[in-house]
């Protein structure tokens, strides 16, 4: 099961107070709106039912003042009920802006942090599970502003204005109101977070591993079918499901023998209430009136009590579910720009890489990748990097990127250390082609042009034409405006990677890292694509991770990785000439077919 976040109530309450001051006028007036309907609605209206209930019960019908003083009553409690109902309905009107508002910005702000974690952050988190929890907080942040605000302090005002409109009658009877209120909030309270928290947070973390589940489960639907795994991901599904049922429907369970005792203790309070006004009109010391009001304030309060058990769960739940967003606000980005950080500038035939003494390991892992990498790779020079898996080619590139930081030396484009610019102006001067492109399910054009928004129409064509894809792409069934599906499913491997080379041409950067980019295309695709990646390696400096050995003879340079170093670097015919060398020997056994390209 997923860990929990280490967030405690007080960070929950200082995300939520943050959002609420983003448009704490709207919260004002909303306030403002209870206030007024509580005091027109709890205050005055119990009030005058008193005074119409003593002026009838024991006025006399005959004497036209006290029947002006009935109707005089009657028409402010009309004022006030038609008064307090338009007030609450302008309130909620300004509420549903105020929380259209507010969850706009949390939801932006938790995708912006969240894109903003880094490689290692995202390595380790399910995509499925981190959309449920951006999603489950933005409800459960919902529900709570809903509860605190609509629900608990509009209970409080109303318990407190009931009290103190009784107060004016029968202060016992008002003080014994207040007081049972606070013992039930304070009983309710306790039970809810010793009993139902623990609950409802086993209950969330279930929620998001059914999350995690169902996205790792479609996501490879195609390798399902392919070894007819659906019965056995239905099996795995299962136990998911069962240990959410188990632990929502505790939850669920607990919370309603929760809300049992919540209702006899609500049953003995509003019986003590008008009880003890029944017992003062026996002894000569309530009237009428004062009966009819508390009779008022019993239904009110009958209603309102019930809601606060509610809200409590509610409340409760909400800050479970709200963790892990909490989480994702307060977190410290592992890789962030330096304070002051400037865009990175490469000047026009510039693009000189160097690795200073570079020391860097993965978090958790025992050994360093490199323990004192020095390398300097000149403007416009091609670079192919080979290894082994595991050598460290694939960690160079992410390290360029700086999608990790490093724990010792320095990494400079054209003397500018990476870690003193902004992350958004270096990884925008380097365009890579993965090996495994991935598509977003939009056009082909929007795909093409993701590095370059900008781009015209016949800039997009031109690239896809040096990519060799405007054919395909041609016989599509809306050109250009063909959506590939998630992933871009609906395009083999080698148009998918036609469309990468396409969106790095229009990418224009000065510095190309290629992971392989023809490994998934047929001979004569890769010979029109190669011509198109020629003319895009002219004057930029290019790192290509080779994988096929046979595809790297032109290059300037090859570095030879082993065990986080480079241990040979040359010319492909050099290394070759050379018959003890690391390269030959790897490309021997691959001409030969002992070792296959990865």
């Amino acid at each position: 099961m997923p860990t929990q976040p280490n967030v405690t109530l007080r960070d929950i309450w200082r995300f939520t107070r943050h959002y609420w001051g983003l448009n704490r006028r709207l919260m004002a007036i909303v306030i403002m709106g209870i206030l007024i309907t509580t005091f027109a609605n709890q205050y005055f209206v119990p009030i005058f039912v008193a005074k119409i209930t003593d002026l009838v019960a024991g006025g006399d019908l005959h004497d036209p003042s006290t029947r002006t003083q009935v109707w005089h009553y009657f028409l402010l409690f009309v004022a006030c009920s038609l008064g307090q109902s338009i007030v609450w309905t302008l309130a909620l009107l300004v509420w549903n802006v105020f929380s259209a508002r507010t969850l706009h910005r949390v939801v932006g702000d938790a995708l912006f942090k969240v894109q903003r974690f880094s490689a290692d952050w995202h390595t380790n988190a399910f995509a499925g599970g981190t959309v449920r929890k951006i999603t489950r907080g933005m409800s459960a942040f919902d529900v709570l502003t809903d509860r605190l605000i609509l629900g608990f302090f509009t209970i409080w005002v109303v318990m407190i204005v009931v009290s103190l409109s009784l107060m004016t009658r029968q202060v016992y009877v008002g003080t014994f109101v207040l007081v049972m209120t606070s013992i039930y909030f304070l009983l309710s309270l306790y039970v809810s977070k010793r009993f139902l928290v623990p609950l409802f947070r086993g209950a969330a973390a279930a929620d998001t591993q059914v999350g995690s589940t169902l996205a790792d489960i479609i996501t490879g639907i195609p390798t399902i079918k392919s070894f007819a795994g659906e019965d056995r991901e239905d099996d795995l599904f299962r136990g998911v499901r069962d240990n959410w049922r188990n632990h929502s429907l505790r939850a669920w369970q607990i919370a309603r023998y929760v809300d049992g005792g919540r209702t006899v203790l609500r049953l003995l309070m509003l019986a003590g209430m008008l009880g003890m006004t029944l017992w003062l009109w026996g002894q000569g010391r309530a009237t009428s009136g004062d009966v009819a009001m508390v009779l008022t304030a019993f239904f009110m309060t009958q209603h309102m009590l019930r809601d606060m058990g509610t809200q409590i769960n509610d409340i409760q739940k909400a800050l479970s579910e709200m963790e892990d967003i909490v989480d994702f606000w307060q977190r410290e980005d592992d890789v962030k720009d330096a304070p002051g950080a400037k865009p990175l500038q490469v000047a026009k035939g510039g693009g000189e890489i160097k690795f200073d003494h570079v020391r860097f390991a993965y978090q958790k892992a025992f050994d360093p990748v490199y323990d004192d990498l020095n390398v300097t790779i000149k403007p416009g020079e091609k670079i192919a990097l080979v290894g082994m898996s595991g050598s460290g080619k694939s960690t160079f590139v992410k390290l360029l990127q700086r999608l990790y930081d490093i724990q010792g030396g320095a990494i400079l484009i054209d003397g500018q250390n990476i870690a003193e610019v902004t992350q958004q102006s270096l990884r925008a001067s380097i365009a890579l082609v993965p090996q495994d492109p991935i598509l977003f399910h939009r056009s082909l054009a929007e795909n093409i042009a993701y590095a370059c928004p900008g781009a015209t129409q016949a800039e997009i064509e031109n690239a896809a034409k040096l990519a060799f894809a405007h054919d395909f792409i041609m016989r599509t069934p809306n050109g250009y405006d063909t959506l590939v599906g998630e992933r871009g499913v609906k395009l083999s491997g080698g148009e998918r990677q036609r469309v990468a080379v396409a969106r790095a041409i229009l990418a224009d950067t000065p510095i190309l890292v290629l992971d392989e980019a023809t490994s998934s295309l047929d001979s004569l695709s890769e010979h029109y694509i190669q011509q198109g990646l020629d003319y895009l390696m002219q004057g930029r400096t290019t790192i290509t991770i080779a994988h096929r050995l046979a595809t790297i003879r032109a290059v300037d340079r090859i570095l030879v990785f082993e065990q986080g170093k480079i241990v040979e670097q040359g010319s492909h015919d050099a290394l070759l000439a050379n018959p003890s060398s690391i390269y030959k020997r790897l490309y021997d056994m691959q001409a030969l077919g002992l070792i296959d390209a990865a």
